[in-house]
């Protein structure tokens, strides 16, 4: 489930990866933390550029992020003022045993390593508190989402991650699962920037991008629930997982 390489790719894109990339649906967030008193003290893992955690400070809670790139790191913390940001890994965090009430990790879970992952997660939740990973992932039962998913080689689908992370190691419950509609707006430009973003483009060659250019605004100018909408409503499934620690 590891790669080394496209996981550490997003800072070279850090501003534009938290310019178009999709915010969490307050109500998921509501699922994932349902139990807990605010201000619960909340890790944000693999925190990115921050997105999550703005979701869960804006929900009252005390938020701690910790992050691997120092590229997007420091734009966390530039555009998230006063936030807690370490330098630390799913494998390896900076934190005290039990000092989390809940560890939340977003777009993240499927680049870790799981066994060590776990055993790291679990030393940091106190008993009884909360891991919830959590993915923002297009709609393909629409068709023309099916269609930019190919090109752009997203593998991230809902049926893929319910049926391959089926648990979270001996210190978790077996998880529940929820899944929330969800839809972020953009025009034509920002939807070629957010396929910018993916993991694949940053890391492929430059002939490769330009194809993948070509191929998105194709799909962009000949579809036609496109071709003549501007801006574009793109849906998502957002979908999240919740297991007491034990």
């Amino acid at each position: 489930m590891t790669h080394p390489t496209q996981a550490r790719s997003f800072g070279a894109a850090a501003a534009e990866y938290d310019r178009y990339r999709p915010r969490y649906p307050q109500a998921a967030l509501h699922w994932a933390l349902e139990g807990l008193t605010r201000p619960a003290r909340v890790v944000d893992l693999a925190a990115g550029t921050g997105i999550l955690t703005r979701g869960l400070l804006a929900l009252g809670h005390q938020v701690t992020a910790v992050e691997p790139d120092p590229e997007m790191r420091a734009h966390l913390v530039a555009i998230t003022p006063g936030v807690r940001a370490e330098a630390g890994t799913a494998e390896a965090m900076p934190l005290a045993d039990g000092s989390a009430d809940a560890l939340l990790a977003g777009q993240a879970y499927h680049w870790f390593d799981p066994e060590s992952a776990h055993a790291e997660i679990a030393r940091v939740v106190r008993p009884g508190g909360i891991f919830a990973p959590i993915w923002n992932l297009r709609d393909e039962r629409v068709d023309w989402v099916a269609e930019l998913s190919r090109i752009a080689r997203i593998g991230d689908t809902v049926d893929h991650l319910r049926q391959t992370v089926t648990g979270f190691g001996d210190a978790f419950a077996p998880p529940e699962w929820a899944e929330f509609p969800h839809t972020t707006t953009l025009t034509r430009d920002e939807l070629l920037g957010l396929v910018r973003t993916r993991s694949h483009y940053l890391t492929a060659t430059p002939t490769r991008r330009a194809e993948v250019d070509h191929q998105v605004r194709h799909l962009l100018d000949t579809h036609p629930a496109l071709s003549a909408q501007d801006p574009i409503t793109v849906p998502y499934r957002t979908l999240t997982a919740r297991t007491p620690r034990l």
